[in-house]
């Protein structure tokens, strides 16, 4: 580790901070209805859409209609884009002339970007036309939006005098048009200036000087590239990702993307101080949230600069893993980038995940084991309220205190539902690795042997579980039996958890606001936030450790004894 590299990642950390909470406070406006400085453009537009889609955007919701608004939509935008995918050859759009897709490979790419996941199983560049890139991008617009729109329900169901969730379509298109939209346009622009191309030719044509033609892809990357990284989710329109150098030509580039990622999980959480009236608890659990990401992101860093042992004895030299990685972007940027891509469960990257060490790779799976750290757009709010929940039911039986949150009692309703939508996460991400590994297709596909073969299997479904999209690329991901399980498991790891919450948030709903008494368990202290930290890593440790134990840790041992597979 340098000490400029050190002084970087804390100059963004805080120049991040910085930016969340106004942005925070504005999504709070916007889902209130309150006035914004976009109002004049974007309330005509909002009118016009409710208008010609015949939705009454006033009425409220309770949390039924809510989450039948959130599947039917998101059913209606699968069913789209899967036909648009399908029919590829004979649309609109192709100026490469590009064949048919797969079918499995359409099935798990519709699963994956319409859970925010973007898990990719195919080439971009030699698979998708313009128009059928245009269809993921539009679904990496409204996907986010759905996530940040069901976690504002869930925390509205904590606000007194509510008598209902609020209304998912005003909600849904409030977001689009009056968040999503104006950023990524600001930030497509900004990529543009910083190199990354935007167009709709076909690829260009290089003569190379031995005489060889050389096909170039190209197309609107830049607009694709804004919403991949605000939304979080993490689709390249290249192969190679944000390691591509025209999605990610430079270090300016870089740090505008990683911005992206963090910005809006960030701002949610101080969107969520507005909501209860209490920022100083927002700031409570942003700050244990930040410390845990700083000390795993330390990690990373130190792991990738320390280097492999091994490779440095045979060389005779010392120095930093360099495998896998950009050197326009150095060991600090791309670490950086690994941890943020990760906490924040985007998916995209700028280096190989499966050319880290050992340890360095610990990072990005262990995150997306956890999937709270911030967590991605709406999603990770949910993820850490609900282990909130659990904190609050824990701790006040332990000190014999009210189990209360936030003026709501918390019951044996809550703590159960909330309890079912952890142990989803972890139930499908360890059963589904059981699966591929004791069955001879699973096994067909892992390419790496010993302890990195399995930190591959168990990467692959902890990123679909946990709708990132990452992976330990040296999985053979594409096939039938990989493409069809991914698929599923990105389906169970965004819809089951985001309904339990829903039905939680219904229930608080029609709880009375209880004052705080002397026998009311205090949650804006820094205490509960170290014990809301503890009852996090404790609950990863007894759910991953042993297959971590197996992979990336006994990797880990194995590469500092000097050992090879």
């Amino acid at each position: 580790m340098t000490a400029h590299g050190l002084l970087g990642d804390a100059l963004f950390l805080l120049v991040l901070t910085l930016a969340a909470i106004p942005v925070g406070r504005y999504m709070y406006r916007v889902f209130e209805g309150e006035k914004t400085f976009l109002d004049r453009l974007a309330r005509p537009l909002e009118r016009a859409i409710f208008r010609l889609a015949g939705i009454d955007a006033e009425g409220g919701m309770g949390w039924r209609a809510y989450a039948v608004a959130f599947l039917v939509s998101n059913l209606a935008m699968a069913v789209l884009v899967y036909l648009l995918l399908w029919l590829q050859p004979d649309l609109p759009l192709n100026p490469a002339h590009l064949g048919p897709i797969p079918p499995t490979t359409v099935f798990n790419t519709v699963a994956s970007f319409i859970t925010n996941t973007n898990w990719q199983v195919y080439t971009p560049e030699t698979s998708l036309s313009y128009l059928s890139q245009f269809a993921l991008e539009f679904l990496q617009f409204t996907t986010p939006a759905a996530g940040i729109v069901v976690a504002i329900a869930f925390v509205r169901g904590f606000v007194q005098g509510r008598g209902d969730l609020g209304n998912y379509y005003r909600d849904f298109v409030r977001a689009l048009s009056r968040i999503f939209l104006p950023i990524a346009f600001v930030a497509a622009i900004a990529l543009i200036a910083a190199g990354v191309p935007d167009t709709l030719s076909g690829p260009a044509i290089a003569h190379t000087l031995g005489g060889a033609t050389q096909v170039i892809a190209r197309g609107p990357v830049a607009a694709f590239e804004a919403i991949k990284q605000l939304g979080t989710n993490g689709g390249g329109f290249f192969n190679a990702n944000s390691a591509h150098p025209f999605e990610n030509p430079g270090p300016l580039s870089n740090l505008i993307e990683e911005f992206l990622m963090a910005l809006l999980p960030t701002a949610l959480l101080f969107t969520f101080g507005e909501y209860i009236k209490n920022r100083r608890q927002a700031w409570i659990i942003f700050g244990v949230t930040m410390t845990l990401f700083a000390v795993l992101l330390l990690v990373v860093y130190s792991s990738e600069a320390a280097g492999n042992p091994i490779l440095n004895h045979l060389l005779g030299a010392t120095g930093p893993n360099w495998e896998g990685k950009e050197t326009r972007f150095g060991i600090s940027g791309s670490s950086l980038f690994a941890a943020i891509t990760t906490a924040f469960t985007t998916g995209a990257v700028n280096a190989m995940h499966d050319s880290l060490t050992p340890l360095g790779g610990f990072v990005p799976i262990f995150q997306i084991m956890l999937n709270t750290v911030f967590g991605g757009a709406g999603a990770g709010l949910l993820n850490i309220l609900m282990f909130v929940i659990i904190t609050v039911f824990v701790t006040g039986l332990m000190v014999g205190r009210t189990p209360e949150l936030f003026g709501k009692k918390i019951e044996s309703r809550e703590v159960t539902a909330a309890a079912a939508a952890m142990l989803v996460h972890p139930f499908i991400v360890l059963a589904a690795s059981a699966v591929a590994l004791s069955t001879a297709a699973g096994r067909a596909g892992i390419f790496n042997p010993g302890f990195h073969g399995l930190s591959e299997v168990v990467y692959a479904y902890a990123s679909s579980a946990a709708n990132n999209g990452s992976a330990f690329a040296g999985l053979g991901a594409a096939s039938p039996f990989y493409a069809v399980s991914t698929g599923i498991v990105v389906l169970l790891g965004r819809y089951v958890s985001m309904l339990l919450m829903l039905y939680i948030a219904g229930s608080l709903l029609a709880k009375k606001t209880v004052p705080a008494s002397t026998g009311t368990l205090r949650t804006d202290t820094w205490t509960f936030g170290w014990i809301y930290l503890g009852i996090v890593l404790i609950v990863g440790a007894l759910t991953f450790f042993p297959v971590l134990a197996l992979g990336p840790i006994a990797e880990q041992l194995s590469m500092l004894a000097g050992k090879v597979f």
